[in-house]
């Protein structure tokens, strides 16, 4: 699935703000005018199946969005054994414009749950540039009886983003997992979690941080 890819103009700007300088502190910008591209080196997991997930940049540099097409987990009734845990690992190639590093702000995840009475689900993501400690999950547990859309968002403070390191490529990799239980109260009942749309209004959206790396 590698190869550049087509940048969309569907995702609002929410971290285009200039922060300003503070004695000491590094200076936010607003985002590179170059266009980014971004490229997939690898997706692996059984919650992405091969030619079930796209990546689109949007045109003002401020985030990317994530979307698949088969990720679902599910539990209980006649579910396969296997099926209540889904993941995917993205190994991405980020493009960066000279003179400039990003990091992850925050990220959006929707999608659509069915837990029945007593059943749970839980989404979980990580988030680390190639070469550095994979961070801890952050997890997001939804209880049945539920029946509706869902939608977690993981945020970071601006004194704790992580930033892509200055003049060397680091690939950024993103894991994410979907698990389900069936519980004790309708276990012969199917429950089950998606992060997948498959009209693409559906999308996991990872919003970036810009600032200027030190000049040399």
């Amino acid at each position: 699935m590698a190869g550049g890819l087509l940048l969309s103009g569907a995702i609002a700007a929410l971290l285009t703000t200039t922060i300003p300088a503070q004695h000491g502190s590094p200076v936010f910008t607003d985002p590179p005018p170059d266009k980014i591209v971004i490229d997939i080196a690898t997706v692996n997991g059984s919650g992405c199946p091969q030619g079930t997930t796209a990546v689109a940049v949007s045109e003002d540099n401020t985030a990317f969005t994530v979307t698949y097409s088969d990720y679902l987990a599910q539990a209980g009734g006649s579910s396969d054994p296997t099926a209540f845990r889904k993941n995917c690992q993205l190994n991405l190639v980020v493009h960066v414009p000279q003179g400039f590093t990003y990091a992850i702000a925050s990220a959006d995840y929707r999608g659509f749950a069915s837990l029945q009475q007593g059943a749970s689900g839980t989404q979980r993501a990580s988030y680390y540039f190639q070469g550095s400690s994979n961070t801890a999950y952050r997890s997001h547990p939804f209880n049945g009886p539920y029946n509706d859309n869902w939608q977690a968002t993981d945020s970071t403070d601006w004194a704790q983003l992580v930033w892509a390191p200055c003049g060397v490529q680091r690939n950024f990799n993103i894991n994410t997992e979907l698990r389900v239980t069936a519980g004790t109260s309708a276990p012969g009942k199917v429950s089950f979690m998606t992060m997948d749309s498959t009209d693409g209004d559906i999308s996991t959206v990872y919003h970036m941080a810009w600032k200027e790396c030190p000049r040399s």
